[in-house]
């Protein structure tokens, strides 16, 4: 958890907007370091968490969360914690051994026809601590609705720029539709002037909420460092509001 970056979200353990959608999201960079930030913060908070990993392992983030000062076997154990390895996951159904117990959730990876509906059963009975709830078809209006929960989701944006008007299937497509549903994204890009040692990039942090018959948006541009043990958050370059 990162203590610059929640002053700048105006957040803390003990004080965080809840029924939120947090898009993640990352161009010619790595933002996962942000996914480690918000993982150790809703732990810190006591929030049951349940954690969808597609692209490390457990080890890699609980290597990364105990340098941070969060425990996720701790956590794994009491039941606070509950962790979808993907990687594995994906292994025990694309190679089926004998006996295998494995979670369902990525069926879909083996038969695409079965469709993501056993990926957001396993996330609504993670959260929903095996209260009977309707099955809805978006995570975010089981957790954010539902359960006055947060959703955070990191995407990775392919390119330097956006795609051409045609492609109805590019990753800009699913940024501006995913984009259209939350209310708070962080965008990880390098540096216009490429490289430095001392700044690994810029991150755009935009606001959006709804007032009266509109929606308001506050956008912020900060730069940043990330270290062994946290990330720093330089004053912000630019700024904006739009009604």
């Amino acid at each position: 958890m990162y203590t610059e970056l929640n002053s700048i979200l105006n957040t803390t353990p003990d004080s965080f907007t809840q029924g939120e959608f947090v898009l993640l999201s990352d161009r010619q960079s790595d933002a996962s370091f942000l996914i480690h930030h918000f993982l150790s913060l809703y732990l810190r908070a006591r929030c049951k968490v349940c954690f969808v990993g597609l692209v490390q392992s457990f080890n890699h983030y609980s290597a990364i969360s105990q340098r941070l000062g969060v425990s996720l076997t701790q956590a794994k154990e009491k039941g606070q914690l509950v962790f979808l390895e993907g990687q594995k996951e994906s292994l025990s159904v694309l190679i089926p051994q004998e006996n295998d117990t494995g979670s369902q959730a990525m069926d879909f990876l083996r038969d695409p026809s079965v469709g993501l509906k056993s990926l957001y059963e396993f996330v609504r009975s993670a959260v929903s601590s095996n209260a009977v709830l309707d099955f809805s078809h978006y995570c975010r209006a089981i957790v954010c609705s539902q359960l006055q929960g947060n959703v955070v989701m990191l995407v990775r944006c392919d390119g330097e720029g956006e795609e051409d008007e045609g492609d109805d299937e590019g990753s800009e497509r699913l940024m501006k539709g995913l984009t259209h549903q939350c209310s708070l994204t962080l965008h990880v890009q390098g540096l216009p002037t490429g490289y430095c040692r001392d700044i690994h990039g810029q991150v755009e942090v935009c606001w959006r909420r709804r007032r009266g018959d509109g929606q308001y948006t506050q956008k912020k541009l900060f730069q940043y460092k990330v270290h062994d043990k946290g990330a720093s958050f330089f004053a912000p370059g630019t700024s904006s509001a739009v009604l």
